[in-house]
């Protein structure tokens, strides 16, 4: 699924999380949840703001295991609960967004299909940022997610 989107600007991953869809959603609209899953294996997160609402702000920095500090924002452009959310993504306030993103949350079976589409201005964005490595860390996010998710379904 690509939104119609043109492909060459497109980079998305998915996953079968083992939650309810409500749940899930949840994992995404609170900061308490997002600071403990949100990221590539090894990352921390560390929320400074979140207003998870249509126009809000998500600023953030992401702990790198090497050290290395990620200064991120998301401004959110939509919020259908509990099945989407989109919003602009950028590193340091003030610049602009380096992608818009897209998550779509899906009910199959007993978990929900987490979907997250990045859009980019150009297929050279999008290439240089699967060079970085973003697919794998999109499914180690997601495989986070999916941990993080099935712990708090059974506590």
């Amino acid at each position: 699924m690509t939104l119609g989107y043109d492909p060459a600007k497109i980079l998305q991953v998915e996953r079968l999380v083992g939650a309810p869809i409500e749940l899930v959603f949840r994992m995404f609209s609170d900061a308490r949840h997002l600071d403990q899953w949100w990221g590539p294996d090894g990352f921390q997160n560390e929320t400074h703001e979140m207003d998870f609402s249509v126009g809000g702000l998500w600023r953030y920095t992401m702990h790198g295991p090497d050290g290395k500090d990620w200064p991120n924002w998301i401004r959110y452009q939509d919020i259908t609960p509990p099945t989407r959310i989109a919003y602009q993504h950028g590193a340091e306030m003030g610049e602009p967004a380096h992608f818009d993103g897209v998550i779509t949350l899906q009910p199959e079976g007993t978990g929900t299909r987490v979907t997250l589409t990045l859009i980019f201005a150009t297929p050279e964005a999008r290439d240089a940022t699967l060079k970085f490595g973003a697919v794998e860390g999109g499914k180690q996010t997601l495989a986070r997610l999916d941990t993080y998710a099935m712990a708090q379904k059974n506590a």
